[in-house]
C-alpha cells in the first residue's frame, strides 16, 4: 500500500498472502487541492441489467396513468419505496425475439435488439452491458460481472432449440456477436473472483483452513490504514469491511448447511439450497462489487428462462414455468403475480442497499442506472409486446425518475437501451432495430 501525505490513492488496496481487497471511495482519496464539490459533481455511473424470466401479468405490472402521479400495481408495488428513483416504461416491444424458438432466444436478445442467426453456433448482437464495459470498465479490475442463481442444466427443459442451440437461453450478455458470456451461480466463486483467495483450489483450501476470513489476512494492514484516516473515512471503511465479513459468514453458513443436507457428489459446491437466501446473496455481492469499485457493470438473470423452480416459501408450490401457462385463468394469473411481485421485492431490497451506501456526495443508487425487466410479455402467449420494463436510479442526475413513461406501441426496446447508454455518456448511432432515444426519461 502506498500513502502520500496529501491524500490516499484511489487505487489503494489492502493486501496479505495473496489476498487483495479494494476499498470504497473515501474523502481521503480526494487530493487536498481538489474541492470535494468538484469531484462530487462528476461521479462515475454504475450500470446494472437484471432479467426475470417469463414476462409479467401485465395488468398487475402496468400503471393505469402516465406521468408522475401514478399508482404502483401489485407486481411493482415493492418498488414504491424508491419512487423518485423509478421509471416504468410502457409500450416496448422486441421483434428480435420473435421466433418459434421461444424461450431459447428470449434472454439472449434482450440487451441487443438483434435477431440471432438460426445456427447452433451463436451469432447475435453485442449487448449494451458489454458496450458499456468497453467504456466504463477500463478503470476497474473487472470490466463487468455476470451472475445468476441457476446453472444452465438446472433450469429445466425448453431452453434449447434445434435451430438456435442453447447459447441464447443461458445468458443475457454477449461480448461479441459470437461470444456469449457465462453467468456464475456460485456465490463463493463470485466472492473469490472479486477478492481472490489463492491461485488454485488447493491453495484456496489451505488458506481457508488457516484463516477464517480473508479479512483476517489483511487485518494488520487494515488497522494501519485506519490510523491514517479521518473519522468519517474510518466509519466508511469499517462499514465496508463488515459487509465483506457478513457475506463471508453467510456463504460459509450456507455451505455447511448444504454439506449436512446433501451427500450427492455431483451437486455443485457452494450453491445454497435456500433460494431466497441465494438470490439475496447474489444481489449483495453485486452491491459489494459496486461499493469496492471492483466493477461498474453487472448483469443478472434472477432465474433462468423455462425454469422449473418452485416457490413454496411464498405460497406457490407449482413450478414457475408450468404455472406461467395460466390460460388466462385469473386465479392462476394471481399465483404467477405472487412470484413476480416476490422478484420485485428482492430487487427493491437491493435498491435499498444501494440507497444506503454513500458514493461521493450521493448514494450508489443516485449514481446508478439499473434496467429491470423481461424480454417476454404474456408468458401464456410467448409474445414480446408489451414488455415489462423499469429503470431504477438517477444516472448521476441525468434520469428524471418518479414517472411512468408511455411510449407508442411497439417502440423498439433498443430505443430504451440506447437511452440508457446516452444517460451514462456513451452515445451510439445504431443499436439493433433502434429508431431513436426516449427523451422523456
Amino acid at each position: 500500500m502506498f500513502i502520500v501525505k496529501k491524500h490516499l490513492s484511489r487505487r489503494t488496496v489492502l493486501r496479505g498472502l495473496g489476498v487483495t481487497v479494494a476499498l470504497p471511495l473515501l474523502d481521503s482519496m480526494i487530493p487536498a487541492q481538489t474541492p470535494l464539490a468538484q469531484t462530487a459533481a462528476n461521479p462515475s455511473p454504475y450500470l446494472g441489467f437484471i432479467y426475470f424470466p417469463l414476462g409479467a401479468v401485465m395488468h398487475n405490472w402496468t400503471p393505469k396513468t402516465a406521468g408522475t402521479d401514478f399508482e404502483f400495481p401489485k407486481i411493482v408495488k415493492p418498488l414504491e419505496a424508491y419512487r423518485k428513483h423509478i421509471t416504468i416504461v410502457s409500450g416496448m416491444g422486441n421483434t428480435a425475439a420473435d421466433s418459434s424458438a421461444v424461450h431459447a432466444i428470449t434472454p439472449g436478445t434482450w440487451l441487443s435488439g438483434v435477431a440471432p442467426r438460426p445456427t447452433h453456433e451463436p451469432y447475435a448482437g453485442v449487448t449494451i452491458d458489454q458496450i458499456a464495459a468497453q467504456h466504463l470498465g477500463r478503470d476497474t479490475p473487472l470490466p463487468s460481472l455476470e451472475i445468476t442463481t441457476e446453472e444452465a442444466y438446472l433450469s429445466g427443459g425448453g431452453s434449447c432449440d434445434r435451430d438456435y442451440g442453447c447459447s441464447y437461453a443461458s445468458t443475457i450478455s454477449f461480448r461479441t456477436p459470437t461470444t456469449p458470456l457465462p453467468m456464475e451461480s456460485d456465490p463463493r466463486k463470485v466472492f473469490q473472483r472479486l477478492f481472490g483467495q489463492g491461485d488454485s483450489a488447493a491453495e484456496r483450501k489451505a488458506k481457508t483452513q488457516k484463516y477464517s476470513s480473508i479479512l483476517d489476512v489483511i487485518s494488520k494492514e487494515a488497522a494501519r490504514l485506519q490510523r491514517t484516516l479521518a473519522a468519517d473515512d474510518r466509519a466508511r471503511v469499517n462499514d465496508y469491511l463488515e459487509s465483506v465479513r457478513e457475506i463471508e459468514r453467510r456463504i460459509d453458513t450456507l455451505e455447511k448447511q448444504q454439506t449436512a443436507q446433501i451427500n450427492l457428489p455431483e451437486t455443485p459446491g457452494g450453491i445454497p439450497e435456500d433460494f431466497d437466501e441465494h438470490l439475496k446473496l447474489m444481489f449483495d455481492l453485486a452491491a459489494l462489487a459496486y461499493q469496492a469499485k471492483m466493477t461498474r457493470i453487472f448483469s443478472m438473470m434472477m432465474v433462468r428462462e423455462a425454469t422449473t423452480r418452485t416457490y413454496p416459501f411464498i405460497g406457490v408450490p407449482e413450478a414457475f414455468h408450468p404455472a406461467s401457462h395460466h390460460q388466462n385463468n385469473m386465479a392462476k394469473m394471481e399465483r404467477v403475480s405472487i412470484i413476480q411481485a416476490y422478484h420485485s421485492e428482492i430487487f427493491a431490497r437491493f435498491l435499498g442497499t444501494l440507497e444506503k451506501t454513500k458514493d461521493g456526495d450521493g448514494s450508489l443508487l443516485d449514481h446508478s442506472v439499473i434496467l429491470y425487466g423481461s424480454n417476454m410479455s404474456n408468458s401464456n402467449q410467448h409474445n414480446h409486446f408489451p414488455l415489462p420494463m423499469a429503470v431504477a436510479g438517477r444516472a448521476c442526475g441525468k434520469i428524471k425518475g418518479g414517472q411512468h413513461v408511455v411510449c407508442a406501441d411497439h417502440t423498439p426496446v433498443a430505443d430504451l437501451l440506447r437511452t440508457v447508454l446516452d444517460r451514462v455518456n456513451i452515445p451510439i448511432e445504431k443499436l439493433g432495430d433502434s429508431t431513436g432515444r426516449l427523451m422523456e426519461i
